[in-house]
């Protein structure tokens, strides 16, 4: 039924959009992901949305502890809808629940914040498996249960006299250093066929106006 919907949708798209679509899922991956710590910056962390869809990086995971996090659709520029946005808001401690989920799927937790067992960006080992990489807010940064739960740490090195770069920079650097990795070391870091399935069908709903309802009636069809 799947390959059926997508068939089916594809034919209500442009022949240009469809072919981005199957352009794009190709890089996609699950191997490296995000996770946003509390950010009260809709700008920054918006940005840093942006720059997860342009590096292949499909699901991104957002604590909101004290802080909701909105979207500012003038920053990320549509690139919201080419994501999965994976939002924890529910229990007492939001990040905890968060890295113990992420840790149950195989995920190594990376505090993106300088520590006394921290390595440089260029030193990471992206071939120990799959890693989620954590950001906290400008200023407060990555909070003690961040710090205290993360496997590893990791920072840019930096040679002037400002102390670090926003989230949204620090961010689109070490993606696009790691992203570079995982294609050069020829890394197994892509999606496999269900998982592009499930996407692809997805992106296509996002794509047509009435989605649901297209789809139900093709269901009927059947």
């Amino acid at each position: 039924m799947k390959k059926e919907l997508i068939n089916h949708l594809s034919k209500i798209i442009t022949p240009e959009r469809f072919s981005l679509i199957n352009k794009n899922i190709k890089n996609r991956t699950r191997y490296m992901t995000v996770i946003l710590e509390d950010i009260y910056q809709p700008h920054n962390a918006s940005a840093v949305l942006r720059s997860c869809d342009c590096f292949g990086v499909q699901d991104i995971h957002i604590i909101e502890n004290k802080n909701e996090y909105n979207v500012n659709p003038d920053v990320t520029r549509g690139s919201t809808k080419w994501l999965d946005l994976h939002k924890y808001n529910t229990s007492e401690n939001n990040t905890l629940s968060t890295i113990n989920e992420l840790k149950n799927k195989g995920y190594r937790i990376i505090a993106t914040s300088p520590h006394s067992k921290d390595i440089d960006l260029e030193n990471f080992d992206v071939t120990k498996g799959k890693f989620a990489l954590m950001f906290g807010s400008e200023g407060p940064g990555l909070s003690k249960i961040a710090l205290e739960n993360a496997d590893e740490f990791m920072k840019i090195p930096m040679y002037g006299f400002t102390e670090s770069f926003n989230i949204s920079v620090s961010a689109a650097i070490i993606l696009h250093h790691l992203s570079l990795k995982l294609r050069e070391l020829g890394i197994n870091y892509k999606l496999n066929k269900d998982e592009k399935d499930d996407i692809i069908l997805e992106w296509l709903k996002r794509s047509i106006k009435k989605s649901e309802m297209i789809v139900n009636e093709f269901i009927l069809q059947k």
